[in-house]
């Protein structure tokens, strides 16, 4: 774990070091991600990676915002939920998003020093990856929690040890304009369903406020 305890040196404000715990976010991210695989762990890597080139803290609010290149429907998406568990950056506070570019890419931004950074995995590396005996497995229709423990734990092993320059590019910090949203805390109710809705997301169709479902359900008929 020496290794990966390295590479989650972060640099606050004042120049003093801290440690994340790596240990205990890789438990963190199993647990959050539901099964071992090698890629949720080399997400957890690379996150860490653009956190510390950037030299900023996990994600408490939307402090980070993560802007990652992977689609749905391609191999080692699990990489993701290393990205999240680590950088702080959730769907739940908003400030994550999925350009769904087929690519094992993402940008990392600071958001309150307009800073950010762009990470790939090496071309090679990853072309290797999709060779492991744990995605044969899965090409073959294995589910990832019942392949066995002895073709997966090593393959993590690996991910956790590997030197940084082996599987990831880095860009250097470019400058980022992010503009922040405004919270939206006043909702109103659809006249239709009479759920309640934010009400940013109602539309008035014939006179009538409505939310965005029963909008399109109008529409259609």
């Amino acid at each position: 774990m020496s290794d990966l305890l390295q590479q989650n040196i972060i640099l606050d404000v004042g120049g003093n070091v801290k440690m994340i715990n790596a240990k205990d976010y890789l438990e963190t991210g199993f647990n959050f991600h539901g099964h071992r695989c090698p890629a949720m762990p080399l997400g957890m890597r690379s996150g860490a990676a653009a956190m510390n080139t950037l030299g900023v803290e996990r994600s408490v609010d939307k402090e980070l915002y993560l802007i990652v290149e992977t689609a749905d429907d391609h191999a080692a998406g699990c990489f993701v939920d290393g990205l999240m568990t680590i950088t702080g950056c959730t769907y739940g506070k908003s400030n994550i998003e999925k350009t769904y570019y087929g690519k094992m890419a993402f940008t990392l931004i600071d958001t309150v020093k307009q800073k950010a950074v762009r990470a790939h995995l090496k071309p090679e590396f990853f072309a290797n990856m999709l060779k492991s005996p744990f995605v044969e497995q899965r090409k073959i229709g294995v589910l990832p929690q019942n392949i066995p423990s002895e073709v997966s734990e090593p393959l993590i092993n690996k991910i956790l040890n590997l030197p940084e320059e082996d599987f990831l590019i880095i860009s250097p910090v470019f400058d980022y304009h992010f503009e922040k949203k405004k919270g939206i805390f006043d909702t109103e109710l659809c006249e239709e369903c009479g759920e309640r809705t934010f009400i940013n997301r109602m539309q008035e169709v014939d006179g009538k406020k409505l939310c965005k479902s029963c909008a399109e359900r109008i529409f259609k008929q």
